[in-house]
């Protein structure tokens, strides 16, 4: 499947970095635009490329979303860029994404950065956004604030109420998630989950975790170093799972060090 993307093209003509292509890939219910402001920090040094995954922004629809068909569309997209090796940076379920695009080969991933998760099975956490989301398909609001109001009902947290609506869009008749909501609840059980694997990847690897979430608890880094023995796992205080949104400066500046050497 070849994903819509966007690529921030860097300043510099020729690029002294070793790592010049880095791929950006968003969590569950976002869009390539979530990781705009890192990539506009990166983009001076690197050639950046933001995808929407399958059943996400632009890019094409499905009925099935493991984590190997995911990690294979982000390979089809680089093949289509003749991009042969590259680095990748993923959030929440992009991060398991990238996780898995550099078990499946890792002779095209130069470095990871995973963004608050861990290679683990997660209990279902979305089960109130899922009604949220179907509620206000269902009373087709024709605005954000409709929307907004209707969401109010499922989901208490303003922040992760603005976040969904950050994709509630003007389409041809009317008002759309710009996401599958259908087909993301339809495939909610394989998206938590984690497939298991017998290879690893040995090469430079970086988790990031919020202080306040619990996407990464106390029993995840033996599961990290088992199938990323050279991670190195990094904590910025005061921050939930949307770190990159909350400290943006924090976060950026662990990425661009782990870029840098």
């Amino acid at each position: 499947m070849l994903l819509n993307y966007q690529l921030k093209q860097s300043s510099k003509h020729e690029l002294a970095s070793k790592n010049e292509i880095i791929f950006f890939v968003h969590g569950l219910f976002g869009s390539l635009s979530n990781l705009s402001g890192l990539a506009k920090e990166l983009q001076d040094d690197y050639d950046i490329i933001l995808v929407d995954v399958r059943n996400h922004g632009r890019s094409p629809r499905n009925k099935s979303m493991t984590y190997q068909e995911m990690a294979e569309d982000i390979f089809e997209l680089a093949d289509s860029l003749n991009i042969e090796q590259f680095s990748i940076l993923g959030h929440s379920m992009g991060g398991k994404i990238a996780m898995t695009c550099a078990l499946l080969q890792p002779e095209r991933v130069k470095r990871l950065i995973v963004a608050d998760i861990a290679p683990t099975n997660y209990n279902d956490r979305h089960s109130d956004v899922f009604m949220g989301l179907k509620s206000v398909q269902s009373l087709q609001a024709e605005n954000r604030t409709e929307a907004e109001k209707i969401l109010a009902g499922y989901i208490e947290t303003p922040e992760v109420r603005q976040f969904l609506l950050k994709s509630f869009q003007r389409v041809d008749d009317g008002f759309d998630f710009i996401y599958d909501v259908e087909n993301l609840h339809n495939n909610y059980r394989l998206i938590s989950a984690w497939p298991e694997h017998i290879d690893t990847y040995e090469k430079p690897t970086l988790f990031i975790k919020g202080a306040l979430s619990d996407y990464i608890n106390a029993d995840d880094p033996a599961s990290m170093m088992t199938l990323f023995p050279n991670a190195q796992l990094k904590i910025i205080e005061g921050t939930g799972h949307w770190l990159h949104a909350e400290k943006p400066k924090s976060f950026n500046r662990l990425v661009i060090d782990f870029f840098a050497l």
